[in-house]
C-alpha cells in the first residue's frame, strides 16, 4: 500500500510537472486570453454601471418630484390657515408628512444608487487603465519573444553549421578562381591574337627596319644625295 501510495503521488508530481511545462510554453497566449476575458468584463461592467446609473437618474426625477409635491402642499396649508380651515390644513400636513417620508426613503435610494455609480465608476477607469497597461506588457512580452527566438535561432545555426559556413567559403573561392582563370584565358588568347597578327608582324619588321618602309622627307633626301656622289 505504501508503494502504491508512492506510485500515485509520483503520478500526480509528474502531473503538475507537466501541467506547469504546458502553462510555460502558452504563457503568451494564456496572458493574451486573459486580457480578452478581461476586456469582456469590463464591457459587461459598463453595461452594468449603464443600468444603475439609468436607476440612479430615475431616483433622482422622483425625489424632485416628491420635492416638489412637498412644497406645493406647504402652499396649500398656508392657504387653509389664511382662510382659517384648520381641519384642511391638518389634512394638508398629513399628506406633507407622508411625502416626507417618501422623500427619505427616495433620497436614501438615490445616495446609495450615486454611490453605487461612483464606485463602479472608479472600477471600471481603473479596469480599463489596467487592461491598457498589459496590453503594453504584451507587446513588450511577445516583441522580447520573437527576440529571444531569433537570438536562439541564429546562435544555433551558426554552432552547428560551423561546417557548412567552411564549404560556404570553400565553394565562394572556388568559383572566384574559376572566374580568374577565365579572365586569364581570354587575356591570354588576346595577346596571343594581336601576336599572331599581320599587324603586329608588319608592326615588328618596320620596328627593325626591314621590309617596305614608309617615305618621309628626310628618306627621300638621303635618297638624293646618295644618287649625286
Amino acid at each position: 500500500m505504501s508503494i502504491f501510495k508512492k506510485i500515485m503521488t509520483a503520478i500526480r508530481g509528474g502531473a503538475t510537472e507537466m501541467g506547469e511545462g504546458i502553462v510555460d510554453a502558452n504563457a503568451t497566449r494564456i496572458f493574451e486570453q486573459e486580457i480578452r476575458d478581461a476586456e469582456n468584463h469590463l464591457t459587461k461592467a459598463k453595461r452594468d454601471l449603464t443600468a444603475v446609473m439609468a436607476q440612479q437618474m430615475a431616483s433622482s426625477r422622483d425625489v424632485d418630484k416628491v420635492k416638489r409635491d412637498i412644497a406645493e402642499h406647504e402652499g396649500y396649508v398656508a392657504q387653509a390657515l389664511e382662510k382659517n380651515n384648520e381641519a384642511l390644513a391638518l389634512q394638508v400636513a398629513e399628506k406633507i408628512a407622508s411625502l416626507e417620508n417618501e422623500l427619505t426613503t427616495g433620497q436614501q435610494a438615490l445616495d446609495s444608487f450615486s454611490a453605487n455609480a461612483d464606485r463602479l465608476k472608479d472600477l471600471v477607469k481603473k479596469g480599463e487603465r489596467q487592461v491598457t497597461e498589459y496590453k503594453r506588457q504584451l507587446s513588450m512580452v511577445k516583441t522580447t519573444d520573437s527576440v529571444q527566438k531569433a537570438t536562439s535561432a541564429i546562435t544555433d545555426n551558426f554552432s552547428s553549421s560551423s561546417s557548412k559556413l567552411l564549404n560556404a567559403k570553400d565553394s565562394l573561392e572556388r568559383i572566384k578562381a574559376k572566374q580568374q582563370k577565365f579572365d586569364d584565358q581570354l587575356k591570354a588568347a588576346e595577346v596571343l591574337d594581336a601576336e599572331n597578327s599581320d599587324n603586329s608582324l608588319e608592326a615588328q619588321l618596320k620596328a627593325a627596319g626591314i621590309g617596305s618602309q614608309d617615305n618621309s622627307a628626310n628618306s627621300v633626301l638621303e635618297r638624293i644625295k646618295a644618287k649625286q656622289k
